[in-house]
């Protein structure tokens, strides 16, 4: 349904080269998945079900949440048609992103090889055509219903209290999605890259 959703984006420059690599979507978004619980699987999942009957595309406003930091002029355009968030979901978001935020910084301490070949870490870092990891996980975020955002901010919340890493998981089903036997075999094979120069 993400995918289907995700072919229905319009792009102000026209379709981007992403809408037509599905194995790079599927992977990516499994990735995502395969950590969570299966009541946050369910209600996301119904979010996505609900949207595409009513009409309305995740995908599409996940991208234009993301413009409030990349493109504010854009933005300002359409903010008025996404869904409202009152100032208690905003803190509860607010809340998830830092937590997360530390956990990618975690990862990017030890793998720093890996890391390097993906977003930049801040929002400070945004333009344009740069969407850090902090703004796309804040454009998602804020698509998600209230039912599922209070059920991931109680499963990152159980991790955290478990000393488990998401993002570490998350990065540990890419990795593996790409053939490497673990996240260390991927940062080792990235850094070996990197000191002979081949992409």
């Amino acid at each position: 349904e993400e995918w289907r959703q995700f072919q229905q984006v319009q792009n102000e420059g026209g379709r981007a080269s992403c809408q037509d690599d599905r194995s790079t979507f599927v992977l990516m978004r499994t990735s995502q998945f395969t950590p969570w619980n299966e009541e946050v699987l369910a209600s996301y999942q119904q979010d996505l079900n609900r949207a595409g009957d009513q009409g309305w595309n995740l995908l599409t406003e996940k991208y234009a949440r993301m413009m409030e930091h990349t493109a504010p002029q854009q933005y300002a355009r359409l903010a008025d048609r996404l869904p409202k968030r009152g100032p208690e979901r905003l803190q509860l978001q607010e809340l998830l992103i830092s937590i997360m935020m530390q956990w990618t910084r975690e990862v990017e301490q030890r793998c720093p090889h890996l890391m390097g070949r993906g977003r930049n870490l801040s929002s400070v870092q945004d333009g344009p055509w740069n969407v850090s990891s902090e703004t796309y996980l804040r454009g998602e975020l804020g698509t998600y219903s209230d039912e599922t955002l209070g059920l991931y901010a109680q499963m990152v919340l159980d991790l955290l209290a478990q000393g488990e890493n998401l993002v570490e998981q998350n990065m540990t089903c890419m990795a593996r999605g790409y053939g490497y036997r673990s996240l260390k075999d991927a940062e080792n094979a990235c850094a070996a890259q990197s000191h002979t120069g081949r992409p």
